[in-house]
């Protein structure tokens, strides 16, 4: 559906431009940036400043207002695209929650040059260039959804991506900033494994005696400054693993941004399973909307019903069989309904605390589930932690060590 340029200027048709710009406001904000009432006032002081036929430079100008961080400089290109040029997105297909006529950059910013003037004439009324109210601002009612002529699609897919969907949360930039620093204050926590090996530091009980000789050549020989070694301590290898089945749906956003947190921050190894087992760690590292939909095509493709058992094995003998040692820690994200055998998920979990690694049981309910063959594996587990929302996990820092 287009639109014609040509027609009328209808009141509901000029604040178009204004609701195209809120919307893509809302969409940045979706994806982290910090993007409020004044940054969106010097957005559409901007493009009524370049006009229609500057787009570079108008990219640009709202480029330096939203961006406030490297991360976020990198995430505009996709963003920006996705929103305003989806035609340009190769494989992709843009499906949003509502039916509305398809408008462009240009005729957007065209037709706020046309507000701007319409509200310069007398018969404009006070109040009318109001700065545009973000998402949000104002409650909708029944008539603006059945009497505006856009009418919402029933289902369909969201603009949002998987990680910063707010199924019943609203992830908000201070959420997110709360999320990686709590990541960050578990992660100091977490106790180091001392290792055999050893480090040059400025005290030590032993001497390191060929970094000391080194060191004398600049002395002509003698021992004028002694280096010492200390034993080498190690932070433990954290592993989460995701349960991202059907009855996890609601939980699996959570899920997703927890792993991702403490992988930036333990640079932990991140996998997500169902039916099969799919290791995402390098996606956790990158926040593009391209990213996002590799880590939807990997768990698109699951369903059925969940075979937790399986899965760990899988985890134990091929990707972290190297790495699986004492003092390792494992994170299952998941409800514990397992559709393998019951005695198949102790064995499992018997295998990976064979090598030394404690096993911490994240649940999205507040008690521990009831599944049969969670509750013969307890043995096996050394932690249950509820986790349904961003204040479980702090209140869970203090056991999580």
């Amino acid at each position: 559906m287009t639109h014609d340029l040509a027609a009328p200027t209808t009141p509901a048709q000029a604040t178009a431009p204004s609701e195209r710009l809120a919307g893509f406001a809302a969409l940045l904000r979706d994806h982290g940036l910090t993007v409020g009432v004044a940054e969106q006032q010097a957005m559409l002081q901007a493009a009524l400043y370049f006009g229609p036929l500057q787009e570079k430079p108008l990219q640009a100008a709202w480029r330096a207002i939203a961006c406030h961080s490297h991360r976020e400089w990198q995430l505009w290109p996709d963003v920006y695209e996705r929103f305003w040029h989806p035609e340009k997105l190769r494989g992709g297909v843009k499906v949003s929650g509502q039916t509305r006529p398809s408008r462009n950059l240009r005729q957007s910013v065209q037709a706020m040059h046309d507000q701007m003037d319409a509200a310069q004439q007398p018969a404009s009324q006070p109040g009318q260039n109001a700065a545009p109210q973000t998402a949000g601002d104002s409650a909708s009612s029944p008539h603006d959804e059945q009497g505006s002529g856009t009418p919402r699609a029933q289902g369909g897919a969201s603009r949002t991506e998987a990680l910063h969907q707010r199924d019943g949360q609203m992830w908000m930039p201070q959420e997110l900033s709360a999320l990686q620093q709590l990541a960050r204050q578990i992660t100091d926590q977490l106790q180091a494994r001392p290792t055999r090996r050893w480090r040059v530091a400025p005290r030590g009980p032993r001497l390191a005696l060929r970094q000391t000789l080194r060191r004398s050549v600049a002395w002509g020989g003698e021992l004028m400054q002694p280096a010492w070694k200390v034993k080498r301590v190690e932070p433990p290898r954290l592993f989460i693993l995701a349960d991202v089945s059907r009855s996890m749906e609601s939980h699996a956003a959570l899920f997703l941004r927890v792993a991702r947190a403490f992988a930036l921050e333990a640079d932990a190894r991140v996998f997500v399973f169902h039916t099969r087992l799919a290791e995402v760690t390098p996606y956790m590292h990158r926040d593009t909307p391209a990213i996002q939909e590799k880590v939807n095509a990997v768990t698109a493709g699951f369903g059925g019903g969940t075979r937790i058992a399986a899965s760990l094995q899988e985890f134990a003998r091929q990707h972290a069989r190297a790495q699986l040692n004492r003092g390792a820690r494992v994170w299952v994200f998941s409800d514990g309904f397992d559709t393998d055998g019951p005695e198949l998920l102790d064995a499992a979990l018997q295998e990976v605390r064979a090598r030394g690694a404690r096993i911490t049981w994240f649940h999205p309910t507040r008690q521990v589930p009831a599944a049969g063959a969670l509750q013969r594996a307890r043995n096996r587990i050394e932690r249950f932690v509820p986790l349904a929302s961003l204040a479980d996990l702090a209140a869970a820092r203090h056991v999580l060590h």
